[in-house]
């Protein structure tokens, strides 16, 4: 069986500049915006963490099912698509959930 060209040039690649190289980011880099999906009734990934001044952005891909995002201050609008994104300006655990699906609860850890 033969090495796909592209998996032959990341070993390549690697043994020249050691296993490091291999972690490649897949999208992005480290600063990026992370991204929770709403899918299945559940936030994807429960828990993000970021550094102070940084950003969440959640991404709505349950079909036709509503949900929204709602903090104990702030909300997002109940809709079925789209994306709703916010700023974390002070340190702390924030925990948030869909007021329509009892279960559906994840938190932002801002440090």
């Amino acid at each position: 069986m033969s090495i796909p060209r592209r998996t032959s040039a990341l070993v390549a690649v690697a043994a020249l500049c050691g296993a490091a190289a291999l972690a490649i980011p897949a999208a992005g880099n480290a600063a990026s915006t992370p991204t929770v999906t709403l899918k299945n009734i559940a936030f994807s990934p429960k828990t993000v963490k970021i550094k102070k001044g940084g950003s969440v952005k959640w991404v709505w891909k349950d079909g036709s099912i509503p949900h929204n995002v709602t903090f104990k201050k702030m909300h997002s609008k109940t809709q079925t698509s789209g994306s709703y994104t916010v700023k974390f300006k002070t340190k702390g655990s924030f925990s948030y959930r869909c007021t329509i699906h009892p279960g559906m609860v994840a938190k932002v850890v801002v440090s």
